[in-house]
């Protein structure tokens, strides 16, 4: 397996593209949707690869090593040399199809030989949580790790790479298939949880209507004070910490929009009926080391020999940490070693199982870790 990474702006994008020298069966970009040449950059790319599977999405800050950037593409050429590709997409009308959507790419990636799935999926058009479900449907023992596009913090329009196409209300997977695949992933992190937990008492899939029989908004602008007049974005500071069973892991779900009309919350995954929730409030040095526990349990199979990493951090935390937000992904090197490359973006949200024995669930705010080698 060989690897070689990239980061592009406008100005200099076809000199850096010529610095490729591996003969690639992949190309992932991470693209700032402020990269106004990303058709060129897939143009250039189809005509010299005409064969290689391209995919990627849009993002609210692009990692290239330990870097994070704006304006940017981060590409990363991957030529495998043993384990098989395929790729997969759906699109889908709106967030009632996600399920489903799940079900067709998992039917279509089956195969005695599936060991892993990576997918990205749009931000804003996608019940996550449900996305995933359906992803499990028929390969419930292969693991699966990605994330949710971003568009900074506007929340306005994501849009997902598909070969030689930018869409949205798209999802694409890749499955990669053979017994020399060697795979580790870890989700952590890091936020602290306050207030007292309050009950679901009305919401329908991924809209909150009714927190102990109150309008969800109400109480919930009651927490964010003057944070409240820049919701729905001020929402990513504040996330709700999700308990669906008493015994239950909690997850962390994220706002996307806010409704004054009937007083909802929308969030990117689901938050069923009867569950409890908690607000969220970040502590930027629990974060840091949420990062460096997620990478801890990446590296617990592969210990220091993986060829590529694949970050994938929530734009909340980056809003977070801000000027600090490049510790994250120094901690994650610390951990990984120099071997791998490292690439990735900030999502609207993470896929990744709790951990090795657990299924996979769609997260919000974490960081969540792919490594990726050959044996």
């Amino acid at each position: 397996m060989k690897v070689q990474q990239v980061s592009l702006i406008e100005s200099d994008w076809q000199d850096q593209l010529t610095s490729i020298n591996i003969e690639a069966n992949l190309f992932l970009l991470f693209v700032s949707p402020e990269f106004k040449l990303k058709q060129d950059v897939l143009n250039a790319l189809k005509k010299i690869y005409p064969n290689t599977i391209i995919m990627g999405c849009s993002t609210a800050g692009e990692i290239s090593g330990i870097t994070v950037k704006d304006a940017s593409v981060s590409l990363t050429a991957v030529k495998f040399d043993k384990v098989k590709l395929k790729k997969v997409s759906v699109t889908v009308k709106n967030m009632d199809c996600s399920k489903e959507a799940g079900k067709q790419i998992s039917a279509q990636l089956q195969n005695k030989n599936l060991k892993h799935i990576l997918v990205l999926s749009d931000g804003l058009n996608v019940n996550g949580a449900d996305l995933v479900e359906g992803l499990r449907h028929n390969n419930p023992h292969v693991s699966i790790t990605g994330g949710l596009a971003a568009d900074g913090s506007n929340f306005n329009e994501t849009f997902i790479i598909n070969d030689g196409e930018i869409v949205d209300k798209t999802i694409v997977a890749l499955g990669l298939n053979g017994e020399d695949l060697r795979v580790g992933f870890s989700s952590k992190g890091g936020w602290d949880s306050f207030g007292i937990e309050r009950h679901v008492t009305k919401s329908v899939k991924n809209v909150l209507y009714e927190l102990d029989g109150m309008p969800a908004l109400e109480i919930y602008k009651s927490f964010l004070g003057e944070e409240a007049h820049d919701l729905p974005s001020s929402g990513l500071l504040f996330p709700l910490s999700l308990r669906v069973y008493e015994n239950s892991m909690p997850v962390v779900r994220t706002i996307l929009a806010i409704s004054e009309a009937d007083q909802s919350l929308t969030f990117a995954g689901n938050i069923p009926q009867g569950a409890y929730v908690r607000l969220m409030k970040a502590n930027i040095d629990r974060l840091i080391k949420g990062a460096q526990d997620s990478a801890i349990g990446a590296n617990k199979e592969l210990k220091d020999t993986s060829d590529l990493a694949i970050l994938i951090s929530c734009v909340g935390r980056r809003l977070v940490l801000k000027q600090m937000v490049e510790e994250e992904i120094e901690v994650v090197r610390e951990v990984l070693g120099d071997k791998p490359c490292i690439t990735g973006f900030y999502s609207y949200g993470e896929i990744a199982p709790f951990g090795e024995f657990s299924p996979c669930e769609l997260h919000n705010q974490t960081m969540t870790i792919t490594t990726l080698s050959e044996c």
